[in-house]
């Protein structure tokens, strides 16, 4: 795609330039499955990017001139102030308004080499079950055991990116499929609607923070409380209690492992016994590129010669029973040793050809 191609010197129309290369922006995104579009003004250019299952990938670079007239074609879709290049904005653009199969979030930021403008592609299509999560066997096995629990914690841990929220949408679908249990979820955003699920918004503007949101909505009656991230002691002290008391809880923790969720846990909840009692079961999860289908990891036109193209998880995971409890009371979080880690979860997925070892290294640190 070349959106040069729409310049000034090629079309007596300037201003209709824009708009055209906008919509093909997006939609040669759409086609390449990424995420997010990257645009960052360098001088007398523009450089163009996408993120491509998690990695930023360079896509070509925009002569000024246009890069001006798209910038503040976004800005007028968005409804933001197109004069405004010193401060920050956020705003949205429908995606009936471009004409393409996904809503954008943009946010304008001011750098020192100029404007930097990131267009978020929503996704608002049916979410993944787990078994299109493709998952290892046996945590999956572990993650669907504990759904059908009346009682108990899971938490799941991982960077930013690693797919903890797609993995609970998963969780989701998998509960309300099963039908007969009231299901509330706090999110920041909500970025998917589970039919049948009650599903509600924080806003830190409003005051409405999880630990308040959770406070609330266990006067609803939930069976199943879906809490999007355990940010503050108050919430984490919620999710213990709620699992205590006859809750489904499902959260996510940032920690780097399973041995790391119990650091912080036990931080955030002075009563010991009762953090311990409440958690079921940890997964630890980040995602690996997958080779690309068409090229074998060669590089292709199809992957946008990255030589990956979808991406897939390695989980590790952390199983409770009676005397893992009492160990780690004992003996803190030292004593927690995953049943399946990401190392295994690694070689797993470079035998069955679904990655490579320099990917697998890079996503988990090795």
């Amino acid at each position: 795609m070349d959106l040069n191609s729409d310049a000034p010197a090629a079309s007596p129309d300037h201003e209709a330039s824009a708009p055209r290369a906008l919509e093909a922006l997006v939609r040669h995104a759409e086609q390449a499955g990424a995420s997010d579009i990257h645009i960052q003004q360098a001088g007398s250019e523009a450089r163009v990017s996408f993120r491509l299952d998690g990695v930023l990938t360079a896509i070509e670079t925009l002569a000024n001139p246009l890069a001006e007239r798209l910038l503040g074609r976004i800005k007028f879709l968005a409804r933001l102030k197109t004069y405004q290049d010193t401060l920050p904005q956020d705003g949205r653009i429908d995606k009936g308004e471009l004409g393409v199969d996904h809503d954008v979030r943009v946010a304008t930021y001011p750098t020192i080499t100029g404007e930097k403008i990131v267009l978020r592609l929503f996704q608002r299509g049916e979410a993944p079950t787990l078994e299109q999560l493709e998952m290892p066997a046996a945590a999956g096995a572990e993650i669907e055991g504990f759904l059908r629990r009346n009682a108990g914690l899971m938490l799941l841990t991982g960077p930013a990116g690693s797919g903890k929220t797609t993995t609970i949408y998963a969780c989701l679908r998998k509960i309300a499929a099963a039908g007969g249990r009231h299901v509330i979820t706090i999110e920041d955003p909500a970025e998917q609607v589970i039919p049948g699920i009650m599903q509600t918004e924080v806003s830190e503007a409003r005051g409405l923070t999880f630990a308040k949101a959770a406070r609330h909505l266990l006067r609803q009656d939930p069976q199943v409380l879906v809490i999007g991230e355990i940010r503050d002691d108050e919430t984490a002290n919620l999710a213990v209690r709620a699992s205590l008391t006859g809750h489904l809880v499902i959260a996510t923790l940032h920690a780097g492992s399973c041995k790391g969720v119990f650091e912080r846990l036990l931080v955030m909840v002075p009563d010991r016994y009762a953090a311990v009692s409440s958690v079921d079961l940890i997964v630890n999860q980040r995602l690996a590129r997958r080779q690309c289908p068409a090229c074998r990891g060669r590089r292709c036109a199809a992957c946008l010669n990255t030589g990956y193209r979808g991406r897939i998880p390695l989980v590790e995971w952390f199983s409770l029973n009676d005397e893992l409890r009492r160990q780690i009371r004992a003996q803190g979080p030292e004593a927690v040793v995953p049943n399946y880690t990401l190392k295994m979860a690694q070689a797993e997925a470079i035998q069955r050809g679904l990655s490579d070892t320099a990917e697998c290294d890079r996503v988990a640190g090795f």
